[in-house]
């Protein structure tokens, strides 16, 4: 709450959609974002706001809506009720008009064994704005989805060799900092994990090896300062594959 005062004092007239998983599935969290008009995609697990579900299932068995499309190789079957009201607070006097959008994919891949296996998943929202067919891609996929791409970068960064962890400090901006060093190596390590010049590192030791050897390069004192001099004074280019 006090994050979201923040934002609102220093960029008031800022689009924001926030992309929020489901602890943040409540009344006084989507209340916040209307006052603000903010936008929101909130994950809606099955035991979560169960009036809400009943009334998702009842009006969509009367008035179905739904869309069927292939995003990479999935195939998914996307099913949505607008404007389903929603009490909360004290005896339930504030209310609430929300859309539920429901997705349930299927895709196939090859496991240990050489053989194809189907798997399935499902995947459910709350949308701050009405689902269509026109927007029901761009909000699910392209938007709500998005945020699992976020944290796997966290993932990668907390066991795929950047060892990193929570940075509790007294200073702000010295935990800040080490935020922003952090997200600034993952990058750069990126880069040039895809460019022509390290490809070969990296398919010989491996992401976490190659970190290792150029970590170990850039800190040992066998490196020629001479050398280094004179070819950074020469114009070089990284291409990417």
């Amino acid at each position: 709450m006090r994050l979201s005062d923040r934002l609102k004092t220093l960029f008031p007239g800022l689009p924001i959609l926030l992309l929020l998983d489901g602890l943040y599935a409540n009344g006084p969290v989507m209340q916040r974002c209307r006052g603000y008009h903010w936008q929101f995609m909130i994950v809606l697990k099955d035991k979560d706001l169960s009036t809400v579900w009943q009334e998702f299932h009842a009006l969509h068995a009367l008035k179905p809506q739904a869309s069927q499309r292939c995003w990479g190789r999935r195939q998914q079957h996307f099913s949505w009720v607008n404007d389903i009201d929603y009490a909360f607070g004290s005896n339930g006097r504030q209310h609430l008009k929300l859309n539920v959008v429901v997705c349930e994919e299927s895709w196939e891949r090859v496991d240990d064994q050489a053989r194809t296996v189907t798997e399935t998943s499902r995947h459910a929202w709350l949308s701050s704005q009405p689902i269509s067919q026109d927007n029901v891609h761009e909000r699910c996929n392209l938007g709500a989805r998005h945020r699992w791409g976020i944290e796997a970068g966290f993932l990668v960064e907390k066991h795929q060799g950047y060892h990193y962890e929570h940075a509790f400090a007294l200073d702000w901006n010295a935990m800040r900092g080490y935020h922003l060093l952090m997200r600034l190596a993952h990058v750069f390590n990126t880069l040039a994990r895809f460019t022509r010049q390290l490809r070969d590192l990296y398919r010989q030791f491996g992401v976490r090896g190659a970190i290792a050897f150029i970590r170990s390069s850039c800190a040992a004192p066998w490196l020629d300062l001479a050398r280094m001099r004179v070819l950074l004074a020469k114009p070089f280019l990284l291409q990417l594959e």
